[in-house]
């Protein structure tokens, strides 16, 4: 006979069929709670999404030749973006130095609404419309930042026979009217602005100012002395200054620099006096900005203030600035368009003093 399963055993095994689903269900719910916590958690920590970033190549225009320190800083840039993948899309860089830089300006200016076009401005921003009347202004462009502001520094021939900016300067007082040669990058741009402001105290007597296309020409000439004396940026002649063909007078600043790390053997840009305190009453530095054509978003800007706010953060910048001996003051904003309108003004003043302005300027 055979065997029929007792009463009990059919309820047992129910229980253990209706325990065996409960245990399922609470297993599964608890995942899906993790899950959830999980996703939650990750929406907490994740960087939020960009309002907006550029969907192709950025150009990266200069206003200048290459080699002077526009060029330098826009390329160093280049490589720091690309090296820390900073932005997902490749930064071109381009010169476009005619007109004193009213090429590169004006292409700018014509590309008015494209958020995939940024320029690097130096004081050509002002001195290249006030001098040639090419009908364009930084009104026509959207300040981004100033990255920096860059210093002028008087520089001789290392044997030349004089140390100091008095001792030159008292040369160029008995020598004859234009005999000295002070090579500068452009003329009626910044380098000639700072020579005329020096011939205020040459008692009447004039340079021959020699116009370059860019400040590393201009660095090169001097050490092959086909020229007397420049007022480059410390980052154009750095390296001849480090190779004993070049030595610094003084820097066209109303303080000394901070860097004190030796540069030479025994020089540090600290140790360089000012103009002032070296007896030639002379104060001047240089923007370092960005700038977008017209017409842009408050989004498009934002995008270029961060980046160049990541870039400021490496060491590699760090350190740029420091062999460069730049005044590392950054400005974005209201803040920096209001120190553009100060600048404009200045730029303005000396050159309708040093009688640089175009006609109708």
């Amino acid at each position: 006979m055979k065997d029929e399963p007792l009463e009990g055993s059919k309820s047992n095994q129910k229980f253990f069929e209706e325990t065996k689903k409960e245990l399922e269900m609470r297993k599964l719910n608890k995942a899906l709670t993790v899950a959830c916590g999980l996703a939650a958690a990750l929406a907490m920590t994740a960087p939020p999404a960009l309002a907006w970033e550029p969907t192709k190549a950025v150009t990266f225009v200069i206003p200048a030749g290459t080699g002077g320190g526009a060029d330098q800083m826009a390329r160093f840039i280049q490589g720091v973006v690309s090296k820390h993948k900073l932005m997902d899309q490749p930064i071109v860089v381009i010169n476009k130095s005619g007109g004193a830089g009213a090429e590169g300006f004006l292409e700018v200016k014509n590309s008015k609404g494209d958020p995939h076009k940024i320029i690097i401005t130096l004081s050509n921003l002002f001195t290249t419309p006030l001098s040639t009347g090419t009908p364009f202004s930084w009104k026509d462009l959207t300040p981004v930042a100033m990255l920096a502001l860059d210093q002028f520094i008087l520089w001789v021939p290392a044997d030349a026979p004089y140390n100091t900016a008095k001792e030159y300067v008292e040369a160029v007082k008995a020598g004859a009217d234009r005999q000295y040669k002070m090579g500068g990058t452009g003329s009626k741009q910044e380098d000639q602005i700072i020579t005329v402001a020096i011939e205020r105290q040459t008692g009447g007597k004039k340079f021959t100012y020699v116009p370059f296309q860019g400040g590393g020409t201009v660095a090169v000439q001097l050490v092959g002395k086909h020229i007397n004396s420049s007022v480059n940026n410390p980052i154009e002649a750095v390296q001849h200054w480090k190779s004993g063909a070049l030595k610094p007078l003084c820097i066209f600043d109303s303080k000394r620099s901070t860097y004190n790390e030796k540069v030479t053997s025994d020089k540090a840009w600290s140790d360089i006096p000012t103009c002032m305190e070296a007896g030639l009453p002379v104060e001047y530095q240089m923007l370092r900005g960005i700038f977008m054509p017209g017409g842009v978003t408050e989004d498009q800007v934002k995008f270029y203030v961060d980046l160049f706010q990541k870039v400021r953060e490496t060491q590699e910048w760090k350190d740029f600035m420091k062999n460069g001996a730049f005044n590392q003051t950054f400005m974005s904003g209201e803040e920096f368009k209001k120190w553009v309108e100060n600048a404009e003004k200045v730029h303005y003043d000396l050159m309708k003093e040093a009688g640089f302005l175009a006609a109708g300027k």
